[in-house]
């Protein structure tokens, strides 16, 4: 476990925890983001599902009302407005909506009424009315199939943005995290370590400097002792000697 620990320092400390702050709040932020996009999806999932409800209940109006209308005007005005249309009325616009930083696909249509005009004198000798509710219904269940569309494009992206998401929090929550903890942990044991070895080298060598300045103290006042004996004997030769001396001279007087 150790040879795969970076080396124990200050330095590398510092560095590891700030690692590990920046993952806990990259964690934070994520979690956040994928609530934001949870919640857009259930949001987006419960307006897919009221869309196509609303696209099967148009559709069987659109079936209905077309048939009406070849039963009222002409039964190949079909045809007729294939030849009128020179350009089309409506056109798709492609934008984004930023959901949590995430740009999802929208889809909107674009009305030029100026281009319906050939449209509107349409089955003016019978059936007019009928024809142009046709044509009404018709563009209604174009702006929900547009809607839907638009919707599952950014439901599918959406999806993998969640995923994604996930993943990356999962990643931080149980590996890197827990690893920079691990890392962080080790390399404090391991300053105590070399801070109580470090105090233990330094108290034995103060021992060993005080046992030297005992012993050279020991040695230093047994030098002296020597000394001083040396100089008492020294001392009591020539006192001696100088007795010695007082006798013969007293010796000499009295002869």
């Amino acid at each position: 476990m150790s040879q795969q620990m970076p080396p124990a320092n200050r330095m590398t400390l510092q560095t590891f925890k700030a690692k590990g702050v920046g993952a806990k709040k990259g964690h934070s932020l994520l979690k956040k983001k994928r609530d934001a996009l949870k919640s857009r999806f259930s949001q987006m999932l419960k307006e897919i599902v009221d869309t196509k409800k609303a696209v099967g209940e148009n559709m069987a109006d659109c079936s209905f009302s077309i048939a009406k209308a070849r039963w009222a005007g002409d039964s190949d005005f079909v045809q007729t407005v294939i030849q009128r249309v020179k350009k089309p009325s409506v056109t798709l616009k492609v934008s984004a909506e930023n959901v949590a930083g995430v740009f999802l696909p929208k889809f909107d249509l674009q009305r030029d009424t100026t281009l319906d005009g050939p449209m509107m004198s349409l089955g003016a000798g019978q059936g007019g009315q009928v024809i142009q509710t046709c044509r009404l219904q018709h563009a209604k269940v174009l702006e929900l199939l547009v809607r839907m569309a638009s919707l599952q494009t950014s439901f599918i992206t959406l999806d993998e943005e969640i995923k994604m998401t996930s993943r990356r929090v999962n990643a931080l929550e149980y590996v890197v995290i827990p690893r920079m903890e691990t890392i962080i942990h080790f390399i404090e044991q391991a300053m105590d370590e070399q801070e109580r070895e470090e105090f233990f080298r330094v108290k034995k060598i103060v021992e060993k400097k005080k046992e030297k300045q005992a012993k050279e103290a020991a040695d230093r006042a047994a030098e002296g002792g020597e000394a001083g004996v040396l100089a008492m004997a020294v001392g009591n030769e020539d006192q001696v000697g100088t007795a010695f001396d007082d006798v013969k001279k007293d010796a000499e007087l009295v002869f």
